[in-house]
């Protein structure tokens, strides 16, 4: 079961975000390309935001033990049919 996310700003829009289970804590870093950000009509500075969000969205559909340790934002968006309309809705709170 999934406690909280915390994210930390890299720099040059990579995050590393870190996710506390009952089994323990798992540690991946997110790269936010800004074309991801532009498809998803955020500005930049939601950025953390749209990392988070989207952590939140993996933890939904698969184990956060499986992610691996670096995790692209258009690879997300490549992998699941409905993350751009699932994102969109989340971040206007639809």
């Amino acid at each position: 079961m999934l406690e909280h996310f915390h994210v930390e700003p890299l720099g040059d829009h990579e995050y590393l975000v870190r996710a506390r289970e009952t089994r323990g804590t798992v540690v991946s870093r997110f790269q936010a390309n800004p074309s991801v950000l532009q498809e998803l009509h955020v500005p930049e500075e939601e950025e953390q935001r749209v990392v988070n969000e989207t952590a939140a969205f993996l933890a939904e559909r698969q184990p956060l033990i499986d992610l691996p340790q670096m995790v692209d934002l258009e690879d997300v968006a490549a992998a699941y049919s409905d993350y751009v309309t699932v994102m969109s809705r989340r971040l206007t709170g639809q």
